[in-house]
């Protein structure tokens, strides 16, 4: 809580000036189509605008048939090779491989048996924090908004950091291993701090230099660090599905523009990390979980589809859950029958649900994934097929790992880290002008008026 009683206050003269502001501020929703502006970046049909090239990431969504675009089962590509491989080939061989993936995206290939052993070297080399840092930084006024806390932690870093500026290319490599090793110490250390102010116990556990990634994520969180396998294997997986989409969602979008400008790659990644926290990005996973614990309470037979079709259709009428006229979960800007991330995590929660003794709400998952598409395309006019997308199933994986919601969040951005690093890389080798669109002035232009006249 702010130690000044005024801080959060909203007084009647603030609420005057943003009543000002509003009624200065409104654009007319016809001059959008009137000057064809591409509002999001994307046309009226949905599709992105073209901004830049990539080499990083592809998704497919669409094929082309006898000259026509058709929907067709999403894919996702890194480096040009399909996601389900890498995921498939990880649950094969019983091992984790988040590090591989992010090697791939980094470097552009995949690493043999040498470079992987020797890029989880440098990760586990990187994984320290500064002298005090914790105390100094994490420990001090703490925020129950852990994406808050995990930013000011990176914008701190680079007080820690005496080439901070240095954007030449090893330079910023080592800063990007640095933060993909750094951010679930960040992100876990940050919400154990607010527990501790809370009320809780306060747990700070180490590292260890010899396990993967989502092992250490579940190592520093959990009281006994102990974890089965499985647990891990899960997570791991997850945090290769959302490693990277694609330079145009807002996060990455927004990795691209801010490392034009030449700045740091500190001040880089907060920016990436203030987009990724917004609500209609990284956190809807978050909503999906709240919303099915809704839904559980509302519904008294989840086997009963007339029950759950008429729970869904209350939440696209505004009368149920949070009235946001949303079914958290469905649909996505580019997939239209299928996400293949969703699809990749489908079979895992259920063998995750099983294990965990909660295969009812697997049941109501499923149901809610088929009956979902079906009551939108009913209530609502949509130009492409709607399907459940990863934060579907990654919310209730994240439930059932005992992971708490304030880490939900900087649980994609612990993943994402290493896909903003390759674009940001990728926009440094490439870099030509500052990204700059445009935006056309529609107000009125008037004469200044002397302050006694007014």
């Amino acid at each position: 809580m702010a130690s000044n009683p005024n801080y959060c206050d909203i007084t009647p003269e603030i609420e005057a000036l943003a009543k000002i502001a509003e009624q200065n501020s409104c654009i007319d929703s016809g001059d959008y189509v009137k000057y064809d502006v591409k509002r999001g970046l994307r046309d009226l049909n949905g599709n992105g605008v073209l901004a830049g090239l990539t080499e990083i990431s592809e998704i497919v969504a669409k094929k082309l048939v006898d000259g026509r675009e058709l929907p067709c089962e999403g894919k996702l590509y890194y480096r040009g090779i399909d996601v389900e491989q890498l995921v498939g080939s990880a649950l094969a061989e019983g091992r984790f491989a988040f590090e591989e993936a992010a090697y791939l995206l980094l470097l552009g290939k995949l690493p043999n048996t040498a470079e992987l052993e020797s890029f989880k070297k440098q990760l586990s080399y990187y994984r320290s924090l500064p002298n005090n840092f914790v105390r100094d930084v994490i420990l001090k006024a703490p925020s129950g908004d852990v994406m808050n806390s995990l930013a000011r932690s990176v914008l701190n870093l680079a007080s820690y950091d005496d080439r901070s500026d240095d954007i030449s290319l090893p330079n910023v490599m080592r800063q990007c291993v640095q933060l993909i090793s750094l951010f679930p110490m960040l992100s876990v250390y940050g919400y154990q701090a607010w527990n501790y102010k809370s009320g809780s116990s306060l747990y700070i556990h180490a590292p260890r230099p010899e396990l993967s990634a989502a092992e250490n994520i579940l190592t520093l969180l959990r009281a006994d660090s102990s974890y089965s396998f499985w647990e891990a294997h899960v997570l791991d997986i997850c945090l290769i599905l959302h490693a990277e989409h694609g330079g145009g969602n807002n996060s990455t979008f927004t990795t691209h523009v801010v490392t034009s400008s030449g700045t740091d790659t500190y001040s880089c990644m907060a920016a990436a990390l203030a987009s990724l926290k917004g609500p209609r990005h990284g956190g809807a996973n978050i909503k999906v979980v709240q919303m099915f614990e809704d839904m559980k309470e509302k519904v008294r037979d989840w086997r009963d589809e007339d029950e759950v079709r008429a729970y869904l259709r209350a939440l696209l009428d505004r009368r149920a859950f949070d009235n946001a006229g949303l079914i958290y979960g469905m649909g996505h800007a580019v997939y239209s029958l299928s996400d293949p991330r969703a699809t990749l995590l489908r079979s895992m929660v259920q063998r995750l649900s099983a294990e965990k003794g909660r295969g009812e709400e697997y049941e109501l998952y499923s149901l809610v994934e088929r009956l979902g598409p079906e009551v939108i395309s009913g209530e609502r006019k949509i130009y492409k097929g709607v399907s459940a997308n990863v934060d579907f199933y990654s919310g209730f994986i994240y439930h059932m790992l005992g992971l708490p919601l304030e880490l939900y969040t900087p649980l994609f951005a612990m993943a994402r880290i290493a896909g903003w690093s390759a674009h940001r890389i990728e926009e440094l080798i490439n870099m030509g002008k500052i990204i700059r669109p445009a935006y056309k002035f529609v107000g009125q232009r008037s004469d200044y008026v002397p302050i006694e006249q007014r």
